[in-house]
């Protein structure tokens, strides 16, 4: 089996974020301007083209090292069907060619379902990246319930 460059935690990172990304869509509320509650909350799913998601996906993927923006290209790849993962080495290859003098994160947020093939990518490794959560609320999900106030019983 070979070996990843860039550590599952900070691909699950990725697939999260890129799985808010791809839930945008166009603007289609052109009255914005009114109370948030009032339109449903419509807005927060629009792409206003200035987009917090992609800044963070962006400054993430910068600040990767060269092999790790590498791995998330292969992964893609891996992903897609563009290669089985006895086929690694030559995935790799190819996402460093295609880096050449181009944005990684600007190529990879440019492909649809983006986190669902870096998903897929990890399933090929055998990786779950599911069992961690990567947001900052570490808590159980039982533990939440209990301190929800507004549970139903």
């Amino acid at each position: 089996m070979p070996e990843l460059m860039i550590s599952p935690e900070k691909v699950a990172f990725l697939i999260e974020k890129a799985r808010e990304f791809d839930v945008k869509e166009g603007a289609s509320d052109p009255d914005s301007g009114s109370n948030a509650a009032d339109d449903d909350m419509i807005d927060v799913l629009e792409d206003s083209g200035d987009d917090s998601v992609v800044r963070e996906i962006t400054g993430f993927i910068a600040a990767l090292t060269e092999d790790e923006q590498v791995d998330l290209v292969a992964l893609m790849r891996l992903g897609r069907g563009d290669g089985a993962i006895d086929e690694w080495d030559d995935l790799r290859k190819e996402a460093t060619e295609q880096r050449a003098g181009r944005s990684t994160a600007r190529y990879l947020l440019g492909e649809p379902m983006l986190g669902d093939l870096l998903a897929e990518g990890l399933d090929a490794f055998g990786v779950d990246w599911t069992g961690e959560r990567t947001t900052p609320d570490s808590s159980s999900m039982s533990e939440r319930d209990e301190d929800e106030p507004t549970r139903r019983r």
